[in-house]
């Protein structure tokens, strides 16, 4: 059977810098910073005291009032971003069979703030068990994915995939494939957290993954710098609609891109750490690049992965010079962390709708706070700093890397 070629069809996102895909980009492109002190609890006791934060956010633009009262933050922010996707899209479900639209979303952590919530509830009422009785469906990590099904009343394939900070690129990579083999036509797809809750930074803090600079949250993010010193916490979610080309031809959508490949291995390596050299992450691109027929040197833009930590940004460096060398001429990357902060397990979906907007609209967006490029990283890198350069742009890869060993890329083309 000939494969189904996949385009993507609409796009929605909620996240530090915007709450749609819009208001992201802009600020994106301008290279805007969307960390500040922490707003969601007291973190003064705190080691890490400030993130990535979603400002302003108003979820009954998208969600009726018992679709609030009955979710997590983390299916708030799906729904939110699948909404405008949806929207975005112009498809009418009641023009297809419903049994050919799936949802395949991720999460890295799930319900995190149902979870601590109902816990110090428990604690503080001496332990005495007045559970709410949607406790366990707002927290458990597929619930989005159920969610955005009911929502729309899709009933094709449906699940939630999980690989860490790697996650919402393995759902995206997973709805391209059942597309591509004939078995949907169209998906939602993408990722969403909402990990900024006292648990989840106090743990990311413990590890010391994360910067301390607390007097200037705005330049903590810092991806290839010679004074990283770890990751910012981020929140949100990125929805993307992936469809059969022939199916979107036909209905008349407005197409943004074609997704061409995409890849998974593992480091097998560390339970946090990427692997040294980057040697499962090199590979990973490598057969991206294979399966979209594409060879290295035709790649314009990589949104790197790089999460502005002294051990992460480095491995990804070398796996990338072990496909493009050490001074690649035609490739030009960011790492837009600097700006959204590190958004775990949506971090895939956000950073793939930037590098669509990329081929769309020929800027590619920049990395902030990169003043003084750490020794051990290429010179001869073409790191994008302080605002969007403007450039045709035909293809574009995305890395995500995850606790596990995880490594998910996608690759992207111009249509």
């Amino acid at each position: 059977m000939k494969e189904k070629r996949v385009v993507i069809t609409g796009m929605g996102a909620v996240t530090p810098l915007g709450n749609s895909v819009e208001e992201f980009w802009n600020n994106a492109i301008l290279g805007k910073s969307g960390a500040s002190k922490i707003s969601k609890f007291d973190p003064s006791l705190f080691k890490t005291q400030f993130a990535c934060e979603i400002k302003g956010f108003e979820p009954q633009r998208y969600l009726e009032r018992k679709e609030i009262s009955k979710s997590d933050l983390f299916t708030q922010y799906a729904l939110y971003a699948a909404s405008e996707a949806f929207e975005d899209s112009g498809i009418d479900i009641n023009m297809m069979s419903p049994f050919d639209f799936g949802v395949i979303w991720g999460t890295g952590q799930g319900g995190m703030n149902t979870f601590e919530d109902e816990v110090k509830e428990y604690v503080l009422n001496n332990k005495t068990p007045r559970f709410s009785p949607f406790f366990v469906p707002k927290l458990i990590a597929n619930m989005a994915s159920g969610m955005i099904s009911m929502k729309f009343g899709l009933m094709g394939i449906n699940y939630t995939t999980v690989s860490a900070c790697a996650t919402s690129n393995s759902a995206i990579m997973d709805a391209y494939n059942y597309i591509k083999w004939g078995k949907a036509k169209i998906f939602i797809t993408g990722g969403s957290e909402a990990p900024i809750t006292e648990a989840s930074i106090g743990g990311f803090t413990s590890m010391r993954a994360m910067s301390t600079r607390n007097d200037n949250p705005e330049i903590a993010s810092r991806p290839f710098d010679k004074e990283r010193d770890g990751f910012v916490m981020g929140e949100g979610a990125g929805a993307i609609i992936l469809e059969d080309f022939e199916h979107a031809k036909q209905r008349g959508a407005k197409i943004y891109a074609e997704i061409v490949g995409a890849s998974m291995t593992a480091d097998a390596y560390h339970m946090t750490a990427t692997h040294p050299h980057g040697l499962g992450a090199a590979k990973a691109m490598e057969r991206a690049l294979h399966e979209a027929q594409i060879n290295p040197e035709e790649v314009d833009y990589l949104n790197a992965h790089a999460t502005s930590t002294p051990v992460g940004d480095l491995s990804e460096v070398k796996a990338i010079a072990k496909i493009y060398g050490n001074a690649p001429e035609n490739l030009w990357l960011s790492a837009t962390k600097s700006m959204t902060g590190h958004l775990l397990g949506a971090a895939g979906a956000i950073e793939s709708i930037l590098c669509i907007k990329a081929i769309t609209d020929g800027i590619i967006p920049p990395t902030i706070n990169t003043d003084n490029i750490a020794d051990e990283i290429p010179k001869k890198l073409n790191i994008v700093t302080k605002q969007g350069i403007t450039k045709k742009v035909k293809v574009a890869m995305n890395n995500t890397f995850g606790f596990g060993g995880h490594n998910a890329i996608t690759v992207f083309k111009k249509m």
